[in-house]
């Protein structure tokens, strides 16, 4: 039901009277006339009796119809033209009033118009903040001339739906009508402004031209109060701008996968879920967790299950609602579906479930539309994106692009070398929120994305990629790495472990790969994280000697890395034949003269230094000091660290009576 405003009502006109005394005399003069006429030819004296009586009654009759002789009755002056005189009414009646703000309890007394299309999610956990930020906006701008819209934005299956219709039966009381729209295109936006127009009993709703019908819409809200407007998934906000009225004191919610709302609505982000939130969503969604029963009630074993698979779907939260729906409709147990995930976790991110969900889309689905969109609008930006799905999900340095543009392809390059085709690549991107910009420049992009775009890869596509970040990554990563370039290594680092899980996925063997690992291995083993770095070393040692050999001075610098580690670890016999087959090659290969021929036998004679097998490691250091001498002179840096491990050793031989 429409407010209904004070109109003044058009007044009855009155009923004109009709001059009967004047018909009548009118008539009488007629029958005089005619009378005088036929007396006086033919009998003058009943003429003149004649005239005399019907004197006496005109005489009568103006007694008895009063005529007036002054100002004409308002029946005469209708008769006669007058200039035109606007009708004025018998009460005054006061301009229309503005519209009326309704409080929460005057608002539940009235008829309210519901047209939201989903029945409220019996599932719906979490999203306190965001809901109390848009209830806060909307309350305290009320007094505004004019409400700002808010934009509810986020990735695609994210929730921003779900959120909008929480917010809508959260607050219903608080509106008169609350009023949806399907704001995915102009048509759907077009049509649902004509469903509207018919709840709202517009008199244009029967109109044949549409857009006369929306622009009745707009009025209406424009000259209302106490309304709530939600243009779901207005993904295009230019297109859904021209739909948002410009007046009226209502409130405006959009649903956006845009990050950047400008001035026409202030944007809200829904995050993915936590650990909590998102556990209690899964278990609740597979009915392991009953309604309003704490986490804390639900088995152990579902807790713990739950939280991994909360984790690895990134807390995405249609992703969690798919797992749930398929642990009911299955049967099996959380643990089940765990492993089940990860042997077949593409096929499941396709799979719905569910009985006619609000959300029909699976995960694969919701996003594809997207990619598709990004791929027509800018080759660049959809290679931008596939090269963020083979990297870490988290702060990916947009340098890169320029670091390793050799690698990348054309299309990247082309954004290496124009920064305003790299600044509208992720503008492009962050238009359907498949990635985050951060204040570091740097991206990060879900998880889940991430896996759906390369399930839509076939296999020679993805291992291209794979190839060509591993190339790209390299390449950025410092090529010496010290204290100087720690902060550099750092911010690559999580990069390069990526990059060691596609190496060793797609059996990436080829010289760039080794040099990246042997380099990130280096930088952990600098900061005593000796457990991650032990399999980078191994895998770059397994790779140079099959692509070099086993004899290559590479494959010697891998030996040496690996058995620096295990010897900083305390396991010696691991470290020893390493370190000997390393010093082997050098003196082959290089020659006993050779520089890393000394690092050889400096490190073999501090493995044995440190087992305190002195009488082995002194010739060692004795040749290893003679060749830095020799090569570099006695006042290098180089030389002196190998004449202070050598004086040291001498000391404890005295010490112990060996020398």
């Amino acid at each position: 039901m429409s407010v209904q405003q004070s109109v003044p009502q058009k007044q009855k006109p009155k009923r004109k009277r009709l001059p009967w005394g004047r018909i009548i005399l009118f008539i009488i003069g007629l029958l005089l006339i005619a009378a005088g006429v036929y007396f006086n030819v033919i009998n003058p004296v009943q003429g003149s009796i004649a005239l005399v009586a019907l004197g006496a009654v005109i005489a009568l009759l103006q007694l008895i119809f009063v005529i007036p002789t002054s100002a004409p009755d308002q029946s005469e002056t209708a008769d006669t033209p007058q200039p035109f005189q606007p009708i004025v009414p018998v009460q005054p009646v006061p301009p229309s009033p503005p519209p009326v703000s309704f409080s929460p309890e005057q608002l539940h007394k009235e008829k309210t118009i519901w047209t939201v299309p989903y029945s409220r999610n019996l599932f719906f956990t979490g999203r306190e903040r965001p809901l109390a930020s848009l209830h806060d906006n909307f309350t305290t701008s009320r007094a505004a001339v004019l409400t700002q819209a808010q934009a509810i934005s986020g990735l695609g299956g994210i929730g921003k739906t779900q959120t909008a219709v929480e917010y809508a039966y959260r607050y219903r009381e608080e509106y008169r009508f609350v009023l949806w729209a399907n704001a995915t295109t102009r048509e759907t936006l077009i049509a649902d402004f004509v469903t509207l127009a018919g709840v709202l009993d517009l008199p244009e709703k029967n109109e044949q031209d549409q857009n006369i019908i929306v622009a009745a819409v707009k009025r209406w809200l424009a000259q209302h109060d106490g309304w709530l407007l939600i243009l779901d998934n207005a993904d295009d906000l230019a297109m859904a701008r021209d739909y948002v009225p410009t007046g009226g004191k209502g409130h405006i919610l959009l649903t956006t996968r845009a990050q950047a709302a400008g001035a026409m609505a202030r944007s809200i982000e829904v995050e993915k879920m936590d650990q909590e939130e998102g556990t209690v969503l899964l278990l609740r969604r597979a009915r392991v967790l009953p309604e309003n029963v704490p986490l804390e009630q639900a088995p152990e074993v579902d807790r713990r299950n739950a939280r991994t698979i909360v984790s690895e779907m990134d807390g995405l939260p249609l992703a969690l609602d798919q797992a749930g729906a398929y642990i009911e409709e299955t049967g099996c147990s959380v643990a089940t579906y765990l492993d089940i995930y990860r042997k077949r976790r593409a096929e499941l991110l396709q799979r719905r479930g569910g009985l006619k969900p609000d959300h029909p889309l699976p995960v694969a689905g919701t996003w594809s539309l997207s990619f598709q969109k990004v791929e027509a609008a800018n080759q660049a930006a959809a290679d931008l994106l596939r090269l963020c799905a083979f990297l870490a999900p988290d702060a990916i340095p947009e340098e890169l692009i320029t670091a390793g543009e050799s690698d990348l392809g054309q299309n990247l390059q082309s954004l290496a070398e124009d920064p305003l085709k790299l600044q509208d690549a992720i503008g492009g991107l962050r238009k359907y929120s498949l990635v985050r910009r951060n204040p570091d420049q740097t991206l990060t992009i879900h998880r889940l994305v991430q896996e759906v775009l390369k399930a839509s890869m076939n296999d020679e596509t993805r291992r291209s990629w794979a190839e060509r970040v591993v190339r790209a990554v390299n390449q950025a990563f410092p090529g010496e790495v010290s204290v100087v370039t720690w902060p550099q290594c750092k911010r690559y680092l999580p990069h390069a472990q990526a990059c060691a899980d596609l190496i060793s996925e797609y059996a990436l063997a080829f010289p760039e790969a080794a040099l990246l690992l042997n380099q990130a291995a280096f930088y952990l083993y600098e900061h005593a994280l000796y457990a991650q770095a032990e399999p980078l070393y191994q895998r770059a040692l397994a790779i140079r000697e099959k692509r070099l050999g086993p004899e290559h001075p590479h494959t010697a610098q891998s030996l040496n890395n690996l058995a620096l580690l295990y010897k900083t670890q305390g396991k010696y016999e691991q470290a020893e034949p390493l370190y000997q087959r390393a010093l082997a090659i050098r003196e082959k290969v290089l020659s006993p003269e050779h520089p890393n021929t000394a690092q050889s036998l400096n490190n073999l004679a501090g493995l044995y230094y440190a087992q305190g097998e002195y009488e082995q490691a002194e010739p060692l250091l004795q040749r290893a000091l003679a060749i830095r001498e020799k090569g570099l002179g006695p006042e290098h840096p180089n030389t002196a660290t190998v004449r202070e491990n050598y004086q040291r050793l001498l000391s404890d031989m005295k010490r112990q009576g060996k020398e």
